[in-house]
């Protein structure tokens, strides 16, 4: 008799849904993990003595309305927020505020920035139809499009241009057709490069980049639900995972790094972990990025050579910081952005560069040039959430694009270190006392990315949006839609299959819906 019903590698969101779903249905589940603590890339974690951050991903996105209600995420406690974000150059021009009211989002859009920005908006909508509806984003249970389904998902001749933006055009193809006041348009333009830029590696003038704009600005259907902010950051989400899924009498065993799926007779039989231990069950799924999973956790002689080489080669050059600060009080902005000094505003602030400027240094950061005005996704979630941090004080993180991984000049930590400063200077511009108020800070990198949690290059998607890695081109639970993999009681869950990436639980739901149909 096996040791458990089923074992699912990884306990990250996707691993941990997959987990609960099949705990919930009665099996006897044993979900495992090499790191100290549940969640991956969906944690929050106290990097400094009373700071905690969301160390990796966070939360404020649409996802899969079935999946959210038989998972209960609708019932999590939410930080409500009334502006989403705030968006400028930092050049003195007029910042653009993402009401999280629609009709007041346009409302200002239309006020301050101008009618051709609210038509802008709507063409970008409309323009993101059919795209979303061949991507499949919110469908889960649904295997991933054909090229023709793709196709199929359009309604008329407009429809069909969109889809074809999507497979071969870039983000400037779109976004100069809809916006093409570069001065007027700044902050928006910079904004949208940016939200499709950090899923690939790729600059937004590069072919193939409107399938990534497509994806990060896909509009919700009947389908999605909009999650936002949940109170305690994104850890409180996988923090209610593992509850649903011990409470059902689930197990979890964290420090334990399986190092090979077990094969036998085309048949899971279980897993080995690192320290000798095999751990038996007829049903494995897998967390880990699926080009690793076939082609690092599996004797090569139990798959043929053409299933691993549709495996190998996958792009995951992930190219980015990560900065983590604990501040000592709240950074004043000066004039011209006082606004920002509205505690309603400080949830997120971009400040952009331009598509032209960060395509131009993606070009450079090939040539191992660290970005001289980086473009920064800043967030200081304890202004709405205190519990972040202790009293008095804030904790605060910055994304930044693009930190060179190729050949350099520089050593790897004179880069880390650069481009840090970099983003601290950029920031500190805007709120003179920013640099002042660190007490302490860390810098990420995507090797530290790797390290920490498992993901190839430093590749949170575990597989970038590029044309060949979407649609047909990204695996399903039993892989690719033409070329399934030959192995019974297998399953794919990460955040490199179809539903992936983002935190949208639809990988791991997929796996755990189509293995428990297996089942029957």
């Amino acid at each position: 008799m096996a040791d458990f019903d089923a074992i699912v590698v990884g306990a990250g969101h996707n691993g941990l849904t997959a987990a609960a779903l099949l705990q919930k249905a009665g099996l006897r589940t044993l979900c495992l993990d090499f790191k100290l603590y549940a969640g991956g890339m969906a944690s929050t974690v106290e990097l400094f003595d009373g700071y905690r951050f969301e160390i990796a991903g966070s939360v404020q996105i649409p996802t899969s309305a079935v999946v959210s209600r038989e998972l209960g995420l609708d019932e999590l406690p939410t930080v409500d927020l009334d502006v989403m974000s705030v968006s400028l150059r930092g050049v003195g021009d007029e910042p653009l505020v993402y009401y999280t009211d629609p009709m007041k989002l346009m409302t200002h859009i239309n006020e301050v920035h101008g009618a051709e920005a609210v038509n802008g908006m709507a063409g970008l909508m409309a323009w993101c139809q059919a795209p979303t509806r061949a991507l499949g984003r919110f469908e889960a249970g649904q295997p991933p499009k054909t090229l023709d389904e793709m196709y199929a998902c359009a309604t008329n001749e407009f429809e069909r241009q969109t889809i074809t933006d999507l497979l071969f055009g870039s983000v400037t193809d779109v976004i100069d057709r809809y916006l093409p006041d570069r001065e007027k348009h700044g902050a928006l333009r910079g904004m949208l490069s940016l939200l499709a830029c950090n899923t690939t590696y790729r600059g937004p003038a590069t072919p193939g980049t409107a399938a990534a704009l497509a994806y990060g600005f896909a509009v919700p259907d009947e389908n999605a639900l909009l999650v936002k902010k949940l109170q305690g950051g994104i850890g409180a989400l996988t923090s209610h995972l593992c509850d649903v899924f011990t409470s059902a009498g689930g197990e979890l065993r964290l420090r334990s790094k399986v190092e090979e799926i077990q094969v036998a007779d085309s048949r899971v039989s279980g897993v080995r972990l690192e320290d000798g231990t095999v751990i038996t069950a007829p049903i494995v799924i897998s967390g880990v990025a699926p080009d690793l999973t076939i082609n690092g956790m599996i004797d090569p002689a139990a798959l043929p050579a053409d299933v691993r080489e549709r495996f190998s080669g996958q792009d995951h050059r992930g190219s980015y910081l990560q900065m983590h600060f604990a501040l000592d009080g709240i950074p004043d902005f000066a004039a011209p952005y006082e606004l920002l000094n509205d505690p309603a505003m400080q949830s997120n602030i971009g400040i952009f560069s331009t598509p032209e400027e960060l395509q131009r240094q993606w070009e450079e950061c090939r040539h191992g040039i660290v970005p001289a005005d980086p473009s920064i996704a800043l967030q200081i979630p304890s202004v709405n959430d205190p519990g972040l941090a202790p009293e008095g004080k804030h904790a605060a993180s910055a994304f930044s694009l693009w930190f060179p991984i190729e050949e350099s000049d520089s050593s790897y930590g004179e880069m880390k270190a650069e481009m840090g400063q970099r983003v601290i200077d950029k920031i500190t511009r805007l709120a003179p006392n920013f640099e002042s108020l660190i007490l302490k800070h860390t810098t990420f990198t995507p090797k530290h990315m790797g390290t920490m949690f498992g993901a190839p290059g430093g590749d949170y998607c575990h597989g970038l949006i590029h044309p060949d890695q979407i649609g047909p081109n990204r695996p399903g639970p039993k892989g690719y839609v033409d070329q399934p993999i030959p192995i019974d009681g297998l399953y794919l869950a990460s955040a490199g299959c179809h539903g992936g990436p983002g935190i949208t639980f639809v990988p791991g739901y997929n796996a755990a819906k189509q293995a428990l149909l297996d089942a029957k």
